[in-house]
């Protein structure tokens, strides 16, 4: 039988007939831009699909960038982080023009990276010291390092791709740009063994990045739909000890732009850039209604896991 057969259906009653989770916006604190599913690699196991071909995502424009940010600042969004995915963002040709607009207009930045041959081009390079120069303290670079061992990360990214990300990460470090790593439970190490093990890589590096952070170095689990998860009913926020202002989507929303479509959309979540019960509409203001926990994502990921893309 397949994992979760007759659950995530309707976005109000669970398959047990329970009323579903959901989750309100508290405050729109901080805005994904998708830059496009365009990627140099193409990951074993990559949530959103990205590759050299997937371009179902297709280049976020700077000059939408600016509308939403300016539709932020009308509707009084406490927006204080854009972060910027993808795909890899470096290879948006606009990247360092929207990371400007943003930081320009208050905010912090935090751009995901595998920090390889598109970041590493001499116009992003360029650009990202400009940025830290003008902006200091308020870039972030996080890096897709899915596991301290070369090993672990080629089996997941290719050969020599943890080589080369980390020639990247060097290149920050001595940029002085504020990096954080994100990793992925790909072992059958624990979490403490996985923190370890990038602590000795960050300190024979001499990467400034606090292994035991979880905001600094993020280990996020595997997005496997083969899983059984439960659905989150209303009864769980008790039951679990959390609240629904623990969930990312009660801060933030992200920005695609599918090809084809005629303008942007917002979405609920940047873990599910293709379910279109997760698309909200085309303005901020449309996609500030509540969000159904619909999804084995927000389950394993969000409620469960406990984990969040935002810094």
């Amino acid at each position: 039988m397949p994992a979760n057969k007759g659950k995530f259906i309707d976005p109000q009653i669970t398959a047990d007939g329970e009323v579903r989770a959901s989750v309100a916006l508290e405050g729109l604190r901080t805005l994904w831009v998708n830059t496009g599913t365009l990627c140099n690699i193409e990951c074993a196991n990559c949530y959103i699909e990205s590759s050299p071909g997937n371009d179902r995502l297709v280049y976020f424009r700077a000059s939408d960038l600016a509308h939403y940010l300016a539709e932020a600042r009308s509707l009084g969004a406490p927006l204080e982080e854009v972060g910027f995915t993808g795909g890899e963002p470096f290879m948006n040709p606009e990247i360092i023009e929207m990371a400007r607009l943003a930081l320009g207009a208050g905010h912090r930045v935090l751009i995901l990276t595998n920090a390889m041959r598109p970041m590493m081009r001499p116009r992003m390079r360029a650009g990202l010291a400009a940025l830290q120069a003008d902006f200091p303290g308020l870039l972030t670079l996080r890096i897709s390092l899915d596991h301290p061992r070369a090993e672990v990360h080629d089996a997941e990214r290719g050969p020599g791709t943890h080589a080369v990300t980390l020639e990247g990460m060097r290149w920050i470090r001595d940029a002085g740009i504020e990096m954080h790593v994100a990793g992925r439970s790909l072992t059958d190490e624990t979490e403490a063994e996985t923190r370890a093990a990038f602590a000795a890589l960050f300190e024979a590096e001499g990467f400034a990045t606090d292994p035991q952070d979880p905001a600094q170095t993020v280990i996020f689990p595997e997005m496997d739909l083969s899983v059984e998860v439960p659905e989150i009913t209303t009864a769980c926020w008790g039951i679990l000890g959390k609240s629904p202002s623990d969930v990312m989507c009660s801060g933030s929303r992200m920005l695609v732009h599918r090809k084809g479509a005629a303008r942007p959309a917002v979405l609920a979540c940047t873990l599910l850039a293709y379910d279109e019960g997760f698309e909200l509409g085309g303005t901020l203001a449309e996609a500030s209604r509540p969000v159904a926990l619909n999804h084995p994502h927000c389950a394993k990921f969000c409620v469960l896991g406990g984990a969040s893309c935002s810094a």
